[in-house]
């Protein structure tokens, strides 16, 4: 069943919940995963649902983590003409949460440049090759 706003609100925190359920933006070069390179999943820190791979994260010196590919079916594209400025929202295909836009300018084949809030997202890494679960906090 859905959350209510009151619901969501008890879940996140204030900033998470400006921008996920308030199509808010985080200042940008101030994102917690900006710079992160471990390997893993990028999830919807709303609702859990797996969004990107680490290994279509790249730097694109916008200031807010970029991808070149979402997982297919994870996030909804929506038409954005808020600010006097026409972009592409993208919000979770699970819990409806904004997480940023995409625009059709990135250095990759595909050409796309998933530009995401940090807040938006938590980090499943994966843990490094012969550390043991222990090591990896497990």
């Amino acid at each position: 069943m859905p959350k209510n706003e009151d619901e969501w609100k008890e879940k996140l925190n204030e900033e998470q919940y400006k921008v996920l359920r308030e199509k808010g933006t985080e200042p940008a070069f101030t994102g917690k995963l900006l710079h992160e390179t471990r390997e893993g999943t990028y999830n919807c820190a709303a609702c859990g649902n797996p969004l990107f791979k680490s290994d279509a994260k790249f730097e694109s010196g916008t200031g807010w983590p970029s991808f070149d590919q979402a997982i297919p079916g994870s996030v909804v594209e929506t038409s954005d003409d808020s600010f006097g400025m026409r972009r592409t929202e993208i919000t979770c295909a699970t819990c409806g949460s904004h997480l940023g836009h995409v625009f059709p300018d990135g250095p990759t084949k595909t050409g796309k440049r998933y530009c995401l809030n940090s807040v938006c997202l938590d980090l499943d890494a994966e843990p490094k090759s012969g550390s043991t679960e222990a090591e990896a906090g497990a």
